[in-house]
């Protein structure tokens, strides 16, 4: 009798765990009403230093160029660069390149691979960026891009700055939309 109880047990467990279904976290993420770029965190994330470096904007962009750098941006340091630009507060913090280091645009950017991406369910990705300006103020450093996940989409949420001297104070580029 208890061989049967037990067989029985283990049959119906067996049978309720084949029918289980476990769905990937990257579903209940959200959604996104913008259009996104196609690709993982740190493709995007060259994509993103590509268009930047084809077309530099000093300090806060203006409306139309916030429109084409939607398509990279996170839905949060959109919004907070859309509400700088409206407000024009004349915060010299947001002189210069708002996403580097270096208040002169970089000449050069090479996103570090996030091949080993260690929970595919993963939400934020930090990813070493080296950024070179040629010219006569030649310089290399490193600044950290951070990704997050919306929807399906990987855009940019952050700029940290890591340079040696960063030209904007308090570590990141959220950071100054902080009150």
């Amino acid at each position: 009798m208890k061989y049967q109880v037990f067989t029985a047990v283990i049959s119906l467990a067996l049978l309720l765990s084949a029918c289980t279904r476990v769905e990937p976290a990257y579903k209940d993420i959200g959604a996104r009403d913008a259009p996104c770029i196609e690709g993982g965190p740190d493709s995007v994330a060259q994509k993103f230093y590509d268009f930047h470096l084809q077309h530099p904007s000093p300090g806060v962009p203006d409306k139309r160029m916030l429109a084409q750098y939607r398509p990279f941006l996170s839905t949060p340091l959109y919004d907070e660069l859309l509400k700088a630009r409206r407000e024009r507060t004349a915060n010299p913090q947001l002189e210069g390149d708002l996403f580097s280091s270096f208040s002169a645009a970089p000449t050069t950017a090479a996103v570090g691979d996030a091949s080993t991406i260690p929970n595919t369910d993963a939400r934020n990705m930090p990813l070493r960026v080296a950024l070179t300006r040629s010219g006569s103020s030649g310089a290399s450093w490193q600044d950290e891009i951070l990704m997050a996940r919306e929807g399906t989409c990987w855009t940019v949420n952050d700029v940290r700055y890591l340079g040696p001297a960063p030209h904007i104070s308090g570590g990141s580029l959220r950071q100054q939309f902080e009150e």
